[in-house]
Parts: structure tokens; sequence; C-alpha cells
């Protein structure tokens, strides 16, 4: 594998705002930018390569993987393409990076890093001929750019990666043509900007922070309209939206006070400048599900199908026998917010053995263990 900056490439028509020198190696994150952000000495703050080039290595450490797919699907080897290559983008913090008795530059103390996958890669009439199989896997994400900062610092965060983002518009609309098997080629790129937590997909896509009364990033419920339906809803939101609503956030064309304005944008302040898509990784499905058989064990624990109204006080207690008798018969210790690891064993065929000892009617034990072996048999549709 060699790094972006090696391989020779064209793009047809040449990108916009985009050199077509292709020996560009590792690159100052700020380039473009001769200015300290925050005052803080800008080459070391962020170092990336150009996307085009990534991407350009990426293909060509996958040009054996192209090879044996056309192969495989029973297609000419030295087809032309276009191929239609679909890249994962990710982004996000990776916490404190601080130094323990370091020397170095005065710099924050966090770092974000934004990355993208080759997912698919397909041919002529969408015959596939690569899918990565492990798309969640460190080893075939690539690092493109790495910074020292907040990732709830909108400013430096926009100034970094807002080269980066102008780069992939303009890849939207060109072909790259690129040499794979000794034979010249081109590629066509749909990204999906779906690595993104919520966090961060309200900071790139101009919605309020998550305590916000729009709970949501992928419609306008607010708090009240999502407690009292908790069915009923489609995706609504969407990355030009946002950009109209923020347009009409700044400008307020129908000179309406602070808070019906607020209203009319559904909570959009600030310019989005990433197109996120909206998912929920395999993990958070771990643990919204558990979130809910928790709350299923407790509920049959207390046998509120036979008494529904009942005090907090008496739901507290259902917690605290449930807790105790996982610790003693998995365990599991006690949490104060769901994760990946209590979600993973809390949903297993002992468990539910475990917490069917507490409950007494036999009717609803055979229910329980139906149930979490119908959710163990499901699990692989996303694990």
């Amino acid at each position: 594998a060699l790094l972006p900056g090696y391989h020779p490439f064209e793009w047809k028509p040449p990108l916009k705002n985009v050199s077509s020198s292709t020996d560009v190696g590792i690159i100052d994150g700020l380039s473009g930018l001769n200015r300290s952000v925050d005052e803080y000495p800008v080459e070391a703050i962020s170092k990336r390569f150009r996307y085009d080039a990534a991407l350009v290595s990426t293909l060509k450490d996958m040009e054996e993987d192209i090879l044996e797919g056309l192969k495989s699907k029973n297609l000419e080897e030295y087809l032309s393409g276009p191929f239609t290559v679909v890249v994962k983008e990710s982004c996000d913090g990776m916490g404190d990076v601080s130094e323990k008795h370091g020397g170095g530059p005065p710099v924050p103390e966090k770092a974000v890093r934004f990355s993208f996958t080759v997912m698919t890669i397909s041919v002529s009439n969408n015959i596939r001929i690569f899918e990565e199989a492990k798309p969640n896997s460190e080893l075939c994400c690539k690092p493109i750019c790495l910074m020292l900062a907040d990732e709830s610092d909108h400013e430096t965060l926009t100034a970094i990666l807002s080269p980066l983002i102008a780069e992939r518009e303009a890849m939207k609309s060109c072909e790259l043509m690129l040499e794979i098997g000794g034979i010249l080629r081109s590629f066509k790129f749909v990204f999906r900007g779906t690595g993104y937590d919520e966090k961060l997909v309200r900071e790139v896509e101009g919605l309020e922070a998550s305590g916000s009364v729009f709970i949501c990033t992928l419609c306008d419920a607010t708090r009240l309209e999502a407690s009292q339906n908790l069915v009923f809803h489609s995706i609504t939101r969407s990355h030009s939206e946002n950009l109209q609503r923020y347009e009409t956030w700044r400008a307020n064309p129908y000179n309406e006070s602070c808070d019906e304005l607020r209203d009319r944008v559904k909570g959009v302040s600030a310019k989005p400048f990433i197109e996120t898509l909206p998912s929920i990784d395999a993990l958070h499905c771990d643990i919204g599900n558990a979130a809910e058989f928790y709350r299923i064990f407790q509920l049959e624990i207390g046998e509120v199908y036979r008494n529904p109204n009942v005090t907090k006080e008496e739901r507290k207690k259902w917690q605290t026998i449930l807790d105790k008798h996982l610790r003693k018969k998995m365990n599991l210790k006690p949490i104060m917010r769901m994760n990946g690891n209590f979600a993973r064993k809390l949903m297993s065929k002992e468990t539910v053995d475990a917490v069917c000892e507490l409950v007494q009617c036999e009717e609803r034990q055979e229910a329980l263990k139906e149930l979490m072996d119908l959710y163990l048999k499901m699990k692989p549709v996303w694990r």
C-alpha cells in the first residue's frame, strides 16, 4: 500500500478549484487559510490528504479485488467502466489526546478524525463487483484528515473541513480516469455521510444541540409530540431543507419574533456545511433494543399487566430486584447508562432464563423466552 500522492490520475472534466497535480501527499489541514485559528500554531493543528488522491490510493490498493470481481461476474477484464464507487464517510471526535509530560505546541487537547470506507464498486447495469465484507472494521477505514480540535468548536471544524467538503462536492459531477490492471478506466463516486453520531450530525447540519426541544435529527418532532406519538414518524429533514431553513432563519422574511422564527425553522440555527445521511449503527441498535428489554423485564417482575397503576417507588423496587438478580446470576453490574457491553450481555438466552426465575406466571415466562429467541434470530440483520 502506497500513501496518496504516488499514483497518477486525471479528472474529466477537471475538478473545480482543485489543483490538477497528482503528486500531493500529506498536506496542511489549513492549506489556503494562511492565518492561525484561535491563535493556535497553524502547522501543528491539522494534517490531511487531498480527498481525490486518497480515493485513488485506495482504489489502487483494491486493484486485485476489482479484477477478481470482474472475473467472478464473467465480465471482460478490459472493461473500461464507468465503475460506480459508493463511499461511506465518517467523522468523530477521538476524545482527549493531551500530552502527559509534553513540551509540544499549545494546541487543543482533543482530536477529530474524518475518514472514508469504500463500501461497494459496481459496473454497467449495477453489477456489483466488490462489496466490503466488514464495513465497520478499522482495516478498511481510511483516515483522510486528522485535526487537533474539539468537535464542539464550530469555527475550527468548519475551517478545516470546508476545503475537504469542497473537493467532495467537485468530485460528485466528474469522472476519475485511473489505470487499473494496465487499462485506463473511469470511476464515478457516490458519497454517503452515514458515519456521524448525533452530536456531530447536529453540529454539521446546523441543528440545535441535543438538549433542544426539537429532539430528532430526522424529523421535526418536539419532545412533547414524540412522547405522545411513539409510532408514526417519517424522515422529513434533509440537507437541502436545512439550508433553506437556515436562509429563513438568517433573513427572517416574515418579520417574526425569535420564538416564532425558531418554530418555523424547527431549530435550524447555523449554516449546514456537510450533507449527512440518517442511519443507525449496529451498536446503537443493540443499545436501543437492550434498553427496551431491560424495561420489559422490570414490568414483568412487577406484573404490570395485572395492575397498571403503580407508583414510582414500586417501579424503582423492581429495578433494584432485577439489578441484584442479574449481578448474582449473570455477573452483570448495574450501570447508570446503557452501554454496548451491558447490552450484548443482557440480550442472551441465559439472561432471559435468569429473569424468568423472578416471573411468577409460566405463560409470561414462555412469552419472554420466545421474544428473546425472536430477537436473537433477527440480530444478524444488523450485526
